[in-house]
């Protein structure tokens, strides 16, 4: 590919790059973020600054990514502890928000809302365009610490990678604990979607089963809701899909591929009122009720892989 390319251009990076920007306004003033441009419809900005996590993103113009009132406010802004915990509430934007590292979901004493690692800022450590691969990707890499002295010590290497010119995200996080003492480890996947990917007949499938059909958007009668499933993959991989149709005959459809060996439940949030017009696929460490999370040991490490697939197809295979 590349080797065809150069000589139809003066610089690759006009097919495909990955470019480093700093938001310059407002609450966002001052966030650093890799803006990523795949050259084949897929475009997306790496929030260094809130967790390497992804805020707006794109395919083949639509935008597919949730975006709160909040924007993409600085971590400097942003206080877990606020609000009895729920301080997340107040910076919650953006297509993936990672929660964890020793805890998810709603606030308990010592923990607020979906733990302490949303919104942190990463040590980027290496970002570019690989065209020298059998597969040429774009990629970055980073590095995000949880730490107390005398607590916890967690460390989150994360790897995010798209081919060039396909419609594929990955993203590859090694979760390491670097404390002397055992500690749970909790990872939960918060993959916003919003409009126009998510429309009326928007439906979810997690293998052949419906989870939610989208009536009216937005529903003023809709209540802001969260269950969780076991995972059910075909093997080690589950795979939950938005099939969400077009003005012009065509079907959006996301697959959010995941490995069950360490992500065994998912969770599926929705907020259809106005104003907020949500739905999250989040791949999970633990069941909603009841859920205990694995403790990791000192030096022990953990390894989670998700796949974001997108295509457009014929309305008819809907």
């Amino acid at each position: 590919m590349a080797k065809d390319l150069r000589a139809k251009v003066g610089d690759l990076r006009q097919f495909a790059s990955v470019r480093r920007i700093v938001l310059d306004d407002g609450v966002e003033r001052g966030v650093a973020a890799l803006a990523f441009s795949n050259g084949g419809g897929l475009d997306f900005w790496a929030l260094a600054d809130r967790s390497l996590d992804i805020g707006p993103l794109w395919w083949k113009g639509m935008p597919v990514a949730w975006q709160s009132m909040a924007g993409f406010r600085s971590p400097h802004l942003h206080h877990p502890e606020e609000d009895d915990g729920r301080g997340y509430s107040r910076t919650n934007s953006g297509f993936l928000v990672t929660c964890g590292l020793d805890h998810i979901r709603q606030p308990i004493p010592g923990h607020p809302m979906h733990g302490r690692l949303p919104f942190t800022p990463a040590r980027v450590m290496a970002h570019g365009e690989d065209w020298d691969r059998g597969e040429p990707v774009l990629f970055c890499e980073g590095e995000i610490m949880q730490f107390q002295f005398g607590g916890e010590a967690l460390r989150l290497r994360r790897r995010i990678e798209v081919p060039i010119g396909a419609n594929v995200l990955r993203i590859r996080d090694v979760v390491t604990n670097l404390a002397r003492e055992p500690a749970p480890q909790a990872s939960l996947y918060h993959i916003n979607f919003g409009y126009p990917a998510l429309a009326p007949g928007s439906s979810v499938r997690l293998g052949s089963r419906k989870l939610v059909e989208v009536k009216t958007l937005p529903d003023p009668s809709s209540v802001s809701e969260s269950v969780s499933y076991p995972a059910d993959g075909d093997g080690a991989c589950g795979v939950c899909r938005l099939t969400t149709p077009t003005d012009n005959g065509t079907a959006l459809e996301v697959a959010v591929s995941f490995d069950t060996n360490t992500l065994p439940h998912l969770q599926l949030w929705h907020d259809l009122r106005p104003h907020a017009c949500v739905l999250a696929i989040e791949p999970c460490t633990s069941a909603k009720m009841s859920g205990a999370e694995a403790v990791l040991h000192s030096g022990e490490s953990r390894t989670y892989s998700v796949e974001i697939c997108f295509t457009i197809r014929s309305q008819d295979t809907f």
